[in-house]
């Protein structure tokens, strides 16, 4: 199945020269969301996964329906300051730009295993940063699902001992 036909590409947003790749053209058609999510789902069935992880805000709408799907939890992964709990932060630089994440310091438990979830994998600091918070917790991450990776980018540098999925190329 040929998910592209369901991107829109922005040239030039959020600033000249990003190519932005925007999935809510995939997400309002709910058939091609659940196909989208589904075919996630199988790609990732050989791991054994306790809970999903999912970076703010669009690792939300892979993560929390894959989590669904698979019948495992979900924990969050959100900018400073938004949860109201005790958390932990690591910071980190984005494609154009910095940023710090945190997680609930009881999102994960020790020895559980995680998957990542996002809607893109670029540069993988994001992903990185995700992976160094869940480690900080104890739990092992054991694969990371997204729906697009730009290849040219090289993030999967920055996931050496990680198994990567996705369901597109650009």
């Amino acid at each position: 199945m040929d998910f592209k036909e369901y991107i829109r590409v922005i040239p030039d947003f959020p600033q000249p020269g990003i190519s932005f790749k925007d999935i809510t053209t995939l997400l309002k058609d709910g058939e091609m969301y659940r196909k989208a999510i589904n075919e996630l789902k199988v790609m990732v069935s050989d791991l054994k996964i306790d809970v999903i992880a999912g970076p703010e805000a669009r690792g939300f709408v892979v993560g929390a329906p894959l989590a669904y799907a698979l019948g495992v939890g979900f924990a969050p992964i959100r900018k400073s300051g938004k949860l109201p709990g005790e958390t932990i932060e690591v910071g980190y630089d984005l494609e154009y730009g910095k940023d710090t994440l945190a997680m609930h310091t009881d999102a994960i438990e020790k020895g559980q295993n995680v998957l990542i979830a996002d809607d893109l994998l670029a540069t993988g600091g994001t992903i990185a940063t995700s992976v160094n918070l869940i480690e900080q917790l104890g739990g092992k991450v054991v694969g990371a699902a997204f729906l697009i990776e730009l290849s040219d980018l090289n993030g999967r540098a920055k996931l050496p001992e990680i198994e990567v999925f996705t369901l597109m190329n650009y």
